[in-house]
């Protein structure tokens, strides 16, 4: 991950695009890639979404990552640190001894 993150970050600077970028815009970014993933399964069944647009679906997939990326940078988050703490707390919301139940 740490690998993915610097070469995202460097792709930036070396465009002198940070400047740019402030919390409100990469977060709608955020929101437009993940609408442009979801146009992809519109209508269809998730096995013709991935027949159809499987290429498509991967890229949107990684524009959500980039932009997340920026976003964790300017506001000074560790991704790594921040999902293993979510998955902490998931596990205890979600205890094994509950697994195939529907989440609520």
């Amino acid at each position: 991950m740490k690998e993915i993150i610097q070469e995202v970050l460097a792709f930036r600077d070396e465009r002198d695009w940070k400047k740019y970028h402030n919390e409100k815009d990469l977060a709608i970014s955020i929101s437009l890639e993940a609408n442009e993933l979801l146009e992809n399964f519109q209508w269809k069944t998730s096995k013709e979404a991935l027949a159809e647009s499987k290429e498509n679906i991967k890229e949107e997939v990684a524009d959500i990552l980039i932009y997340l990326i920026q976003l964790a940078d300017k506001m000074e988050i560790n991704l790594e640190e921040e999902v293993s703490r979510k998955m902490i707390k998931n596990a205890e919301k979600y205890p094994v001894n509950r697994k195939g139940e529907a989440v609520k």
